[in-house]
């Protein structure tokens, strides 16, 4: 099971490193469509916030501490941080680019959780995995 363990903590600390792109984007985004970018973003925002707190206490279900660092989520997140303010429809380019890598985390986590037989965990896992599919069906549609 420490590979699981090992794995709850990619998924929170992709979620957590999501949740901050989406927020910066949220605040920095500008142009023609800029209230809807700006509403998609906070919405996106605050959902994957309301994310979080429940993956970290999945981790401690799993009788292990949840990270709780920047550093330590930088280390641990497959969303890379973005210190450039994009345009709004590469903001959106990108968070659709990090919902891929973070569903194919969430999927490898719902894996890993059904074979050790965690089926309060993969539940969870598939409430996440729907909330990503449809972040990341929103975010195609914002791009083409």
């Amino acid at each position: 099971m420490p590979e699981l363990i090992q794995q709850m903590k990619v998924v929170l600390a992709s979620t957590f490193a999501a949740y901050l792109k989406a927020h910066n984007f949220h605040w920095n985004v500008e142009g023609a469509d800029f209230p809807q970018y700006h509403d998609f973003f906070g919405d996106l925002y605050e959902e994957l916030w309301g994310a979080v707190d429940g993956i970290a206490e999945q981790i401690r279900t799993l009788d292990s501490y949840a990270p709780g660092s920047l550093g330590r989520f930088a280390q641990l997140s497959v969303v890379d941080d973005q210190i450039n303010i994009p345009s709004a429809k590469a903001m959106a380019a990108e968070l659709s680019s990090d919902n891929v890598k973070l569903l194919a985390e969430l999927s490898k986590a719902y894996r890993m959780a059904e074979s050790n037989g965690k089926l309060g965990l993969s539940n969870f896992l598939q409430d996440r995995l729907t909330a990503h599919e449809k972040h990341g069906w929103m975010l195609r549609s914002m791009v083409k």
